[in-house]
């Protein structure tokens, strides 16, 4: 959420300053800082070499409302093209895509899943980097394929390049819509403006959120110009959504974020993190991997004594000590801290972790 650190005077002066302006208008309306918060996202390059020409921005309040947002239009678009029949929607396993039912009918997780079930009928979840099992289940009666390209809650796994070249061409070969899920990954926590270049996905839409208004609620779907020409009004509304404070405030952390010298900063203090940790699982003689990508980085311990009750015990104590970090997947510790944290935080941080790790191995 907070990518560029906390208390900052800077957006909290802009955001004061445009309440003063205007809080809040109908969203018969569009404002100034909306339509200058979208042409800027419409003019940054898209991810890898994407067939996709992104012609519109939608945004909301949360990455659920996002991704809610990204599975109807795909089910319109199929439905338009192809009638009705063709609504099947495709997630992974490990996957979390969020909690409204929409989006929890894509998340794997059944801890989430099950106390709300039946979901949304037509949604199904695949082995994910499985690609015979993606081929097995692709036809034209999908409608779309939701990914993340690092699972943030799922354990930090990447998508593999012969999974994203699969998919790639599945869904082209079946005009099927590939939703890219960067609510986690997007916006430079990887390294990169979106995290589906890196790993070679070529995605129709592109959904974002967490860190994109520093803090503020705010979220957005990239729409081609496929679907956006399908659109009328009342297929889809947010009352708050792109509103004038976060979108002001969401221009100047979208300038800061796209300045080519931040960026590679971040790549920077990502390859930091991957050495240091790597370094401190190494001296600790147990056998482990470190997972994820750019400054969203976790890492495991290859034995079944270091489990989740294991890395709930180590995110206690290591919370007392004064340090934040989270558990994804089964047994994986997640760190993800700001882009802007400095060389020094994250040596501390780490030297900090593994001082509360050392003494529960």
């Amino acid at each position: 959420m907070n990518a560029l650190g906390y208390g900052r005077s800077d957006l909290a002066d802009i955001a004061a300053a445009q309440m003063r302006k205007l809080i809040h208008v109908s969203n018969l309306f569009a404002t100034g800082p909306e339509l200058e918060l979208a042409g800027k996202i419409i003019a940054a390059a898209a991810p890898g070499d994407s067939h996709a020409s992104f012609e519109a921005v939608h945004f909301g309040n949360s990455g659920s409302e996002a991704n809610e947002t990204a599975i109807k239009y795909a089910r319109l678009y199929a439905k338009t093209r192809r009638g009705a029949g063709h609504h099947r929607l495709i997630a992974f396993s490990n996957s979390f895509h969020g909690r409204t039912m929409g989006s929890l009918s894509l998340t794997a997780n059944p801890a989430y899943r099950e106390p709300f079930e039946p979901l949304i009928p037509g949604s199904e979840i695949l082995q994910f980097n499985d690609v015979p099992a993606l081929e097995k289940a692709m036809d034209g009666t999908v409608a779309a394929v939701m990914i993340e390209p690092v699972q943030g809650e799922g354990g930090l796994n990447i998508v593999s390049g012969d999974f994203a070249k699969a998919l790639n061409s599945l869904c082209r070969k079946y005009d099927v819509l590939l939703i890219a899920d960067e609510v986690q990954t997007g916006l430079g926590r990887c390294g990169s403006l979106y995290a589906s270049g890196i790993v070679g996905l070529e995605p129709d839409m592109i959904t974002l959120a967490k860190p994109m208004a520093g803090g503020l609620p705010l979220s957005a779907v990239l729409v081609p110009e496929k679907v956006n020409d399908l659109l009328k009004p009342g297929h889809h509304a947010t009352t708050f959504g792109g509103g004038p404070v976060t979108t002001a405030v969401a221009s100047a952390v979208w300038d800061i974020l796209n300045e080519p010298a931040f960026m590679a900063e971040t790549r920077r203090k990502g390859e930091l993190l991957e050495s240091l940790l790597a370094a401190e699982i190494k001296e600790t003689g147990m056998k482990g991997e470190v997972l994820g990508a750019g400054l969203l980085r976790g890492f495991r311990f290859h034995d079944d004594k270091y489990d989740g009750v294991w890395c709930s015990r180590i995110i206690g104590e290591a919370r007392n000590e004064g340090l934040i970090i989270l558990k994804t997947g089964a047994d994986v510790l997640r760190l993800a801290p700001p882009l802007v944290i400095s060389d020094k935080e994250l040596k501390e941080g780490v030297n900090l972790l593994f001082k509360v790790i050392k003494k529960n191995l």
